[in-house]
């Protein structure tokens, strides 16, 4: 049986991907390659198909994994109808008041409005008043006197 699969290239951490047809019972990384039919980049998410091969292979009994099957069904390729569409997984935040972007719009704005008025209390309190001489610094010679002698 034939599968249309991903199989990776390209450096450490800067995944590239060939939508490749293979024998279902090798690996990617054998090499024993039917058919190249695209390529996948996910970081700029650009994807390179042919789409007559993709077709003819969708035809002929190939089976797409379910990555691939997505990547198919985004470029407009006809899917079989016993290929199965993949499971849109639910995206549920773990700690959502922890998070900015998922706070309230009065919590983002009463921080940005305590954090100034805060960092001005702040800068107050460090503020040093100025040293009043005492008896033993008027008496003390200055540094210049102690460079002469």
């Amino acid at each position: 049986m034939l599968v249309i699969r991903m199989q990776r290239t390209g450096r450490k951490g800067h995944a590239m991907f060939r939508l490749v047809v293979q024998d279902a019972r090798r690996t990617p990384t054998s090499g024993k390659i039917v058919a190249y039919i695209g390529s996948y980049d996910p970081h700029a998410k650009q994807v390179s198909l042919d789409h007559q091969k993709a077709e003819y292979y969708l035809e002929h009994g190939a089976q797409p994994s379910p990555r691939v099957a997505s990547i198919l069904k985004a470029e407009k390729v006809k899917l079989p109808s016993w290929v199965a569409a993949p499971k849109v997984k639910s995206r549920a935040v773990r700690n959502p008041d922890k998070r900015r972007s998922t706070a309230p719009a009065a919590a983002v704005e009463e921080e940005k409005t305590a954090a100034p008025a805060e960092a001005a209390t702040e800068e107050a309190t460090t503020v040093e008043a100025p040293v009043e001489p005492t008896a033993d610094s008027e008496t003390a010679p200055t540094p210049s006197e102690t460079q002469a002698a």
